[in-house]
């Protein structure tokens, strides 16, 4: 017979959920279609329902189920063990807070969205400094109500992304990418080759790469009825469960790439909320993986699938047929460098495969200096030029092209990492995968489905309930190893420079 507390637990969550869906949404319209006068009433909204949720997930029958199945599990299913760990965790992070502290707190990350969009379109830090404080703040306020205590601040919030992730881990993790890719830039600045770029700045209009990006959303494997794409300032996706999921880009008329490989990036993601296992979802146990596992996929996609000169061979007739205008002149080969030149630049999100990781250690290095207070707020934007003249050799001409240009200090810290773990994670992946098929010659045709079918049954069937090294051991035998990532990227680069 299932087990009645279970049962009482899994009431409480269908009401957080439903609760937690109507934030989510609210959320996505803040980002997509509110006008600008209606961000600050959207975020009220959003911390009032919030409220509730911490109001149910704080009550003492809650505390008292979670607590007695955490003790003692009974005979439930991995999966349902998985939640209540899930949840355990979570509530003895927060089990301190105030409801009035969770409501503060949430009116502070809310409106330091909407002071980020507006010191971003000013280029202008000071518009976003108060609330840059606050997010900071209101970080080290949460993590001191904590019973567990961590070595440093920044280590709570590693952990928060990535179970069991420190600062020593990363530390030795971004040593390790610097001491190999730095030179290799060198090399390629150097000695490398000339690399045409003329045509990646040819406009291309919106109509158009609204039209291809739909097409390879498809490619991937998405199922379109329960799909949506839109545009944002800065794209992200979205789930309200496997029938909902939301992708969305942004359009630049003069950099076309942008949005190609935007797109690829956000339907890795959404390809890991359509493809989890339904007892997930019945459960509660569903999207419990890391951050860092989950921007595997959509690093994996983007760049080791969408930059392949195998998938470039399969879209370039399309892309010919799409937008003429701009391949006219331009050969495969071409457009295979093109996509793959490595130079260094300022903004994250358009940065090359080979030197995206600086672009993280520098943004690691920053947060991990301001969350631990050995920087000040004032000290950021200073301290980020500084930081890209070192490592990448190029001046910040202003904020938005500088400290400003991603979104997610509004929201807090820690998060930066995964996406360099996660392209360690996918090269990784790929030499297990390639065991099994050739993947190229798969992607060469355009069936990207087997790529699909074989990461919903080795990835996505165990992500939600194991944690990071279970899960990347499971897959591929061994625990991270980054030089499978390394070796990917000299192997790379060096064919395509001449090196």
């Amino acid at each position: 017979m299932k087990d009645t507390r279970l049962q009482q637990l899994f009431k409480i969550l269908t009401e957080v959920e439903s609760y937690s869906r109507a934030i989510g949404k609210l959320e996505f319209d803040m980002s997509c279609v509110a006008p600008p006068e209606g961000l600050e009433q959207a975020g009220e909204d959003m911390a009032l329902l919030g409220q509730r949720v911490h109001t149910l997930t704080h009550s003492k029958r809650y505390e008292k189920l979670i607590s007695s199945l955490h003790d003692d599990p009974g005979e439930l299913t991995l999966a349902q063990r998985k939640t209540v760990e899930h949840l355990f965790d979570a509530w003895e992070k927060t089990k301190n807070q105030s409801a009035r502290f969770a409501y503060q707190r949430e009116l502070a990350l809310n409106k330091a969205y909407s002071d980020w969009l507006k010191a971003k379109k000013a280029s202008d830090f000071s518009l976003f400094r108060d609330s840059l404080a606050a997010v900071t703040d209101y970080t080290r306020r949460d993590i001191d109500l904590r019973d567990e205590k961590k070595s440093t601040y920044y280590n709570s919030c590693l952990d928060d992304y990535e179970k069991g992730g420190s600062e020593a881990q990363l530390d030795a993790f971004f040593a390790a990418l610097k001491e190999r890719i730095v030179p290799l830039i060198r090399r390629i600045t150097t000695e490398g080759k000339s690399v045409r770029t003329d045509f990646l700045s040819r406009p291309c209009p919106i109509g158009e790469q609204e039209s291809f990006s739909r097409w390879l959303l498809e490619l991937e494997g998405l199922r379109k009825d329960a799909l949506v794409l839109m545009t944002t300032e800065h794209p992200f996706t979205t789930s309200f469960g496997p029938h909902d999921v939301r992708v969305t880009t942004h359009y630049y008329e003069n950099a076309f790439l942008s949005n190609i490989f935007t797109t690829l990036h956000e339907g890795g993601h959404a390809l890991f909320m359509q493809n989890e296992p339904e007892e997930f979802y019945v459960n509660y146990a569903h999207d419990s993986m890391t951050s860092a596992m989950h921007e595997c996929i959509s690093r994996f996609y983007e760049n080791i699938i969408g930059r392949s000169e195998a998938f470039i061979r399969f879209i370039y007739p399309r892309l010919r047929q799409v937008s003429p205008s701009v391949m006219e002149g331009v050969s495969e080969r071409e457009l295979y460098e093109g996509v793959n030149v490595a130079r260094p630049s300022l903004i994250r999100t358009e940065s090359d495969e080979l030197t995206y990781g600086i672009h993280i250690m520098i943004r690691y290095e920053i947060e991990k200096e301001l969350v631990n207070g050995r920087i000040t707020v004032d000290q950021v934007p200073a301290l980020w030029n500084a930081k890209y003249r070192e490592y990448l050799g190029v001046e910040v001409p202003d904020d938005a092209r500088g400290c400003l240009q991603d979104v997610h200090w509004s929201g807090g810290f820690g998060y930066f990492p995964s996406y360099a773990l996660g392209n360690a994670y996918g090269a990784q992946i790929l030499r297990t995968m390639e065991k099994d098929f050739d993947v190229f010659a798969a992607v060469e045709r355009g069936e990207l489905w087997r790529v699909k079918d074989w990461l919903t049954e080795h990835v996505f069937s165990i992500a939600s309930v194991t944690d990071p090294d279970e899960w990347i051991r499971a897959i591929t035998g061994e625990s991270l190893n980054v030089h499978y990532f390394l070796d990917y990227l000299e192997e790379k680069f060096t064919e395509i420079y001449g090196l």
